[in-house]
């Protein structure tokens, strides 16, 4: 029956495989480009899932990676990453070249392709819009409209001459004036676009390379305004053909978009060659569809890929032992073609604590201490075990691996070490009521209250948090949340505690320690965490390049993160991509969210790489 697939464990899954369920990918099934004989070539479909819902496509207002993957074909930002390059390196997107930089890395010249449209639509009344200079100066103002309340107001907030004074303007008047000239952007000619940041920032290039930073047209966000996350229209390779929101989503090819050549070139990776000889001088896009389900469940995505009807598959930690044998695919697997990609992800998981929690949160000594004894509860080598089969790297410092600023030999004091952490409980007065469990010191009880989504996996981690609290003595609460609540509900400073993840925008240290900057409460900062000290010290790495003394101001940071009992960094993660013998040309970037206009689909018959 449908939907049954859902309700099989893990163990029948693996009885499946061995018993030759998933023996043989079906390259038969309509997914696969192809596969019926037509008088017109068949569409090229790539179907893919992911396992979140997305929340809407107005870049302005994007915060998960989810989404930002759909936006990265959807919208085209200034620059964006080389795609084979390692280390990741920046290249034009929208620009017709790198930017000139000068004044010490205060000025930076951008030079727009001329000949760029948007998708169409009917705002623009049958007429291609062009894209100009001031639609960038546009789509930078957003950023820092306070209607917006955008979560990567940070990458432009106290960089660009003039505009942060805006927006105070707008903030006690209620009105942004994007008429307003501003001395930072100063618009040369139709197509270039003179930037002035106040200090010099070597790292304003990542900014502008970010999905976020898509060009949107002001005709289009003014004629859907209140509703532009449903009616995104950009200049990408894609544009979004239907969409049923939180469960499926159709990209088609931009009609609009320009001629551009696949032209990248190999790095020192061996499996670079081949991706170049596949693609080398193919058009942009190959693909003529993208195909996305939402499919919050593991097993679900795991069953489908084994049928042939999702050609790439990001593998969760608790189906790694199916796939893989150590760090390489199963002989099964490999002998059907089917075909791994591993990295390390420039990512964290960590646990956050509401500091404006009423429960949680506060300065006092008691509170300091309940929340570093919730944090010392939490045992990470178990939830590399448990939870991700292996398949994550246990991380203590705020920025990971790989990113400018990543210390791998910090050492926490935040570790698995529940007798300190109950000691701390007996002394700060939480002591045992009748029925075993901790009372706050007034006498009152004492519940936490932790949040997750909705699939198995996130049952496990309520399963692994309650075990972390009955240590500890203290009575555990589930609170379940489709992911887009969640995010509501951080930004609202509403959610107790919770286990969350963030992977680099950019490779700079700066964009993980933004994650605790008070200005960021009700963005990115969903610790709601608001520490006058804490800032300063921020504040004085904003001047400074990577180098040493940033790197002595960020231990600092990272110290009173744990002191004040802020968050615990757990994991980093490796990730794990499957993907089908009749893809072409993929490989899979530690910083863009989606790579789908890279690629290309081979027809069944004509067999595997």
């Amino acid at each position: 029956m449908p939907g049954m697939i859902n309700h099989l464990s893990p163990l029948l899954v693996f009885l499946l495989i061995i018993g030759g369920f998933f023996t043989e990918p079906s390259l038969a099934g309509p997914s696969h480009p192809g596969d019926e004989a037509q008088s017109v070539p068949a569409l090229k479909v790539l179907h893919l899932d992911m396992s979140a819902p997305e929340t809407g496509f107005d870049p302005v207002l994007t915060s998960d990676l989810n989404t930002a993957a759909i936006e990265q074909q959807l919208f085209e930002s200034l620059l964006t990453y080389d795609y084979l390059a390692r280390p990741v390196r920046l290249v034009p997107r929208l620009a017709a070249a790198m930017p000139e930089i000068t004044q010490h890395g205060r000025q930076w010249l951008f030079h727009l392709k001329s000949g760029v449209y948007f998708a169409p639509d009917p705002v623009f009344k049958g007429v291609k819009r062009e894209v100009t200079a001031r639609d960038v100066v546009f789509t930078l103002m957003r950023f820092m409209d306070p209607k917006n309340r955008s979560p990567y107001r940070f990458l432009l907030e106290g960089k660009i001459v003039g505009l942060d004074e805006l927006a105070r303007q707008a903030q006690s008047t209620g009105h942004f004036d994007y008429d307003a000239n501003v001395a930072g952007l100063q618009i040369v000619d139709r197509y270039t676009l003179l930037v002035r940041l106040k200090t010099t920032d070597y790292n304003f290039g990542h900014a502008m390379a970010q999905p976020m930073m898509g060009i949107v047209a002001r005709e289009v966000i003014q004629a859907y305004a209140g509703d532009t996350a449903s009616h995104p229209v950009g200049t990408g390779p894609y544009r979004l053909a239907r969409w049923i929101r939180s469960a499926h989503i159709v990209l088609a090819r931009n009609p609009n978009y320009r001629h551009e050549q696949w032209a990248f070139k190999a790095g020192a990776d061996p499996q670079d060659q081949a991706i170049v000889k596949a693609m080398q001088g193919k058009t942009i896009p190959q693909i003529d569809q993208v195909d996305i389900q939402i499919v919050e469940e593991p097993q679900s995505a795991w069953l489908s890929f084994g049928k042939g009807e999702l050609d790439v598959l990001g593998l969760s930690g608790q189906f790694a032992p199916l796939a893989l044998d150590g760090d390489h695919l199963k002989p099964a697997l490999a002998r059907q073609g089917i075909q791994l990609a591993r990295m390390s992800d420039p990512s964290i998981a960590y646990y956050f604590i509401n500091q404006q929690d009423p429960v949680l949160g506060g300065m006092t000594p008691e509170k300091i201490g309940l929340r570093r004894a919730l944090l010392m509860a939490q045992n990470d080598t178990e939830m590399i075990q448990v939870m991700h089969k292996g398949q994550a790297l246990r991380a203590t410092y705020p920025i990971p691996p790989g990113v400018a600023g990543a210390d791998p030999a910090y050492v926490s004091l935040l570790d698995y070490n529940p007798p300190l952490a109950n000691l701390l409980l007996d002394r700060l007065g939480y002591r045992r009521g009748t029925d075993g469990y901790r009372r706050q010191p007034d006498g009152s009880p004492l519940v936490v209250r932790y949040t997750t989504s909705l699939s198995s996996q996130d049952r496990e981690l309520d399963e692994m948090m309650k075990k972390a609290l009955d240590r500890l003595a203290i009575r555990f609460a589930s609170e379940k949340l489709k992911f887009p609540e969640i995010l509501k509900a951080e930004r609202q400073c509403q959610i107790q505690f919770r286990l969350s993840a963030w992977i680099a925008d950019y490779p700079d240290g700066d964009n993980f320690m933004q994650l605790w900057y008070g200005p960021h409460t009700h963005e990115n900062n969903a610790s709601c965490y608001q520490d006058p000290q804490w800032d300063r010290l921020y504040e004085k790495t904003l001047d400074l390049p990577d180098g040493p003394a940033r790197s002595a101001l960020y231990h600092q940071l990272a110290r009173l993160l744990e002191i004040n009992g802020v968050t615990k960094i757990s994991t980093t993660h490796i990730r794990n991509v499957l993907f089908q013998p009749w893809v072409v040309g993929f490989k899979p970037h530690p910083i863009l969210p989606s790579v789908w206009s890279y690629m290309d689909l081979k027809p069944a018959s004509s067999g595997t790489p």
